[in-house]
């Protein structure tokens, strides 16, 4: 069995599970495989915010795997060679930022899939390939059945898109996840930043309910605790972020240093 066999994560979320995971911004594999070992479904490495070359995603893919847990990729745009490197380094799925209409939609499905759900540039030669041909007559079709293609809905435009988005025909096949934007999506309502506004909340979960109403897994948000996890669940989301990995980094040693300064009476560093 494949590595990409044992954690089909695509499947996983077809069946209706709620799985979890980290974005990931630092470009380390060891900060990877700490995270998967801790028992991350998925990590989400983030070439569209993160520093990382190829050549380090591609060790952070490897350490993902060894850890357990599914290597998703956040592709810098929704561009042919962003996503044809991402998926042919070995990459479970790719997910694609920017998307504001069904073109766009329909643009990355086809850079993603092989034929006949796409146009994916195709070589075996490749992690993703096995790097043989040995399996190059079931390449594209094991590689359809296995690569989750996730859309990132951005902006007031990409929330306008997505009813037509949801009717693409044999959209279940080509599309595994729909994730909206909360940041973007507050800003495009008149409240940036304020991801908890009433306004915010409410409109994330109409967009949940017609996601899974179309077969689709969901997601959106940042869980930054066990409330926000609660409230992402509860609204239908499947596709449960967390913090990134710098952020909960950051914010567990605050809280450490914290509890030093109150048992010691030492003052706090002033942030700069």
């Amino acid at each position: 069995m494949s590595d990409r066999q044992m954690y089909p994560i695509k499947k996983r979320l077809a069946a209706g599970e709620v799985v979890a995971g980290p974005w990931c911004v630092l470009p380390s594999p060891e900060v990877i495989h700490v995270l998967a070992r801790a028992g991350a479904d998925f990590v989400i490495i983030d070439m569209e915010h993160g520093p990382m070359s190829f050549e380090t995603a591609a060790g952070m893919i490897r350490a993902a795997e060894a850890g357990g847990a599914a290597p998703l990729v956040r592709v810098a745009g929704n561009s042919e060679e962003a996503i044809l490197h991402a998926l042919d380094t070995g990459a479970h799925g790719v997910i694609i930022p920017h998307v504001g209409s069904r073109e766009e939609a329909e643009a990355a499905v086809a850079r993603a899939k092989y034929h006949p759900l796409g146009s994916r540039g195709f070589s075996p030669f490749t992690p993703a390939g096995g790097y043989s041909l040995a399996g190059v007559a079931d390449h594209a079709a094991v590689q359809n059945a296995l690569t989750l293609v996730g859309l990132i809905l951005e902006g007031q435009e990409g929330i306008d898109a997505l009813d037509e988005i949801l009717a693409i025909p044999g959209l279940r096949e080509k599309v595994d996840l729909i994730y909206i934007g909360a940041y973007d999506l507050s800003q495009a309502l008149g409240h940036p930043g304020q991801v908890d506004h009433p306004d915010v909340r409410r409109r994330m979960q109409e967009c949940m309910k017609r996601i899974r109403k179309a077969g689709i897994a969901g997601g959106g948000y940042v869980a930054r605790d066990g409330k926000d996890v609660a409230w992402m669940v509860g609204s239908g989301m499947q596709f449960v972020t967390l913090l990134p990995d710098c952020t909960l980094l950051f914010h567990t040693l605050e809280d450490r240093y914290g509890d030093l300064h109150r048992a010691t009476g030492r003052r706090r560093r002033a942030k700069r």
